[in-house]
């Protein structure tokens, strides 16, 4: 399942995009997106200092 983001409490701080192997994460100017290219490998969801991603594996 493709992580989704709550950008009520992300910080923006672009650790997801970061770590994302396929580069399916976008910073947006008041938002995170997660393209259909995710892998679901749940890497950003765990990278997130704030826990604004929930899914993934």
């Amino acid at each position: 399942m493709k992580p989704e983001v709550d950008n009520d409490i992300c910080m923006h701080c672009g650790a997801c995009v970061g770590t994302c192997p396929v580069n399916a994460i976008f910073l947006k100017e008041v938002s995170v997106e997660i393209s259909d290219d995710c892998a679901e490998c749940g890497l950003c969801v765990k990278a997130c200092p704030v826990a604004a991603l929930k899914g993934g594996i």
